[in-house]
């Protein structure tokens, strides 16, 4: 069985519910024979790497609420990430662009460690207020996983895997997903949106004994992080 995630490491639903599919894939069964993957996809493919703002103020100018809905959401969301057993901090959060972020991703995939490094970049963003776009984090980042540092550093310095970024985003785009974490087995049942863990065990067994199912869920609104899943917002 195979299960494709699209996912941004900008994108706090991404990071619940890569959690919550953790703890659904710790408790099936066949989870030895499962293959998970990870793919790419930016939420903004324009965001610059240096920010003058916070992410209250993105939120308010993006989506048109203001400040103190923007704050109380984002606890909304921090409450609910803690009952997953992570820790966002949304006041030191730095924003930036995610592409060599997802670079590195696919550049650690040649040493086996794509998962590991997915996780790191996820807890780096939203739990240590790390700069995504930085290239030293980022090779620190890949040395954590016992990548070589200068490599890694030489990689983000070139167009390696840029390409790869793109091709991930574009066949995303074609299946038609708008809004990440988006979730693909078997290269043609979905589920969109950070569900619970329950809802992945029980597509992952439902799949796996080839019974009728249909685990695809509504797909993403255009109203910011809502309803378990971060949409692209519909430019102007």
């Amino acid at each position: 069985m195979q299960v494709e995630i699209w996912s941004d490491f900008a994108c706090p639903f991404c990071y619940i519910g890569k959690r919550r599919f953790e703890q659904a894939l710790a408790g099936f069964a066949h989870r030895d024979q499962v293959e998970v993957i990870y793919r790419s996809f930016e939420l903004d493919r324009h965001a610059p790497t240096s920010v003058p703002h916070d992410v209250y103020d993105m939120l308010s100018s993006r989506y048109g609420m203001s400040r103190q809905e923007a704050i109380a959401m984002n606890e909304q969301m921090r409450q609910q990430a803690a009952a997953d057993g992570l820790d966002f901090q949304f006041d030191s959060l730095v924003l930036t662009n995610t592409f060599d972020a997802h670079r590195l991703r696919l550049f650690a995939e040649q040493y086996g460690q794509g998962a590991a490094i997915s996780e790191l970049l996820f807890r780096a963003y939203f739990t240590e207020s790390r700069n995504l776009s930085d290239h030293n984090i980022l090779a620190d980042i890949a040395a954590a996983v016992g990548i070589d540092r200068n490599e890694a550093l030489s990689v983000l310095a070139s167009d390696q895997f840029a390409q790869s970024v793109r091709n991930e985003e574009e066949n995303g785009s074609r299946m038609g997903i708008r809004g990440v974490p988006y979730y693909v087995i078997n290269g043609k049942h979905a589920i969109s949106g950070a569900q619970a863990s329950g809802v992945f065990l029980n597509a992952l067994q439902q799949l796996w004994d080839a019974a009728p199912t249909r685990v695809a869920t509504e797909a993403a609104s255009d109203e910011a992080c809502v309803d378990g899943t971060c949409a692209v917002p519909n430019k102007p």
